[in-house]
């Protein structure tokens, strides 16, 4: 029976050193894996060859634009001085539609030239007549500006008329000048000759014992004299001695609107035998 005992034994120790043997065995393996992960990572990098390497486009650095300097600023315009915010009269005279406080010291018929006082508006004497469109009421008792050259059609004033008011009237138009007709009519003139010639009575005329009356239509320059002469009525054997009678004839120029007129009329010759 002794061959069949088994020996019994602690091994305990034994199982320590295995352990510590497998554990180290397993750490050494997981840095050989991590070292082998980032050895391939780098190794891509670090294996590329120089013809991988290549110079695509040359890129300045973007130019910082400086702000620019503020402008200085302008000195403010003095703001011109405002027109009057009154009506303004060298002279106060009442309206037409007020009673005057006193009569006048003259009588006068010559035009005055002063416009009377607007009752509606607040009036002050001044040198010189002036008109503002916004002028206030008559009660106003506030300060008031007389002078100025400027606008202040906004407010009280400004916008008016010097001297004439901003409620006068325009002047009329002038009045139109008819034009001057170059010739006139003078109907029959005979009576408004200076010198008017006789006629011979023609040899012709007188065998055949040829009378009567003889027209002859002239025309007379601004001169009074006959510048054209011809026959438009009578015998004609008298006709020719009558034109020669008329072309001597002479007027007094006529006078039309002041201006020298051409004037046409007629002449009449009557023939005896």
């Amino acid at each position: 029976m002794l061959d069949q005992l088994v020996e019994s034994r602690s091994h305990a120790g034994e199982d320590r050193t295995k352990g510590g043997l497998l554990l180290t065995t397993f750490v050494l393996l997981l840095a050989v894996l991590v070292s082998s992960w980032v050895y391939s990572l780098f190794g891509k990098e670090l294996m590329m060859s120089d013809s991988e390497l290549s110079l695509d486009t040359l890129v300045a650095p973007p130019i910082i634009e400086e702000a620019p300097e503020p402008e200085p600023e302008k000195p403010k315009e003095q703001e011109a001085q405002k027109d009057p915010n009154v009506d303004i009269r060298k002279e106060i005279i009442a309206s037409m539609t007020e009673t005057p406080p006193k009569p006048p010291d003259t009588v006068s018929v010559t035009k005055n030239t002063i416009p009377p006082r607007d009752p509606n508006k607040f009036t002050v004497k001044g040198d010189r007549n002036f008109s503002a469109e916004n002028a206030p009421p008559p009660d106003y008792s506030g300060p008031v500006n007389t002078t100025g050259t400027g606008s202040n059609s906004g407010n009280f004033g400004g916008g008016g008329n010097a001297d004439t008011g901003g409620d006068a009237a325009p002047p009329p138009p002038p009045p139109v000048k008819k034009p001057v007709p170059k010739q006139i009519s003078g109907g029959v003139l005979n009576g408004k000759a200076t010198s008017l010639p006789k006629p011979p009575y023609p040899p012709a005329a007188r065998a055949v014992r040829a009378s009567g009356a003889v027209s002859v239509q002239v025309l007379i320059d601004e001169s009074g004299n006959v510048v054209s002469a011809s026959a438009v009525s009578g015998h004609p054997l008298l006709r020719a001695a009558a034109v020669s009678a008329a072309r001597g004839a002479k007027f007094s120029p006529t006078m039309l609107s002041g201006q020298p007129v051409k004037v046409s009329g007629v002449i009449t010759y009557n023939f005896v035998p």
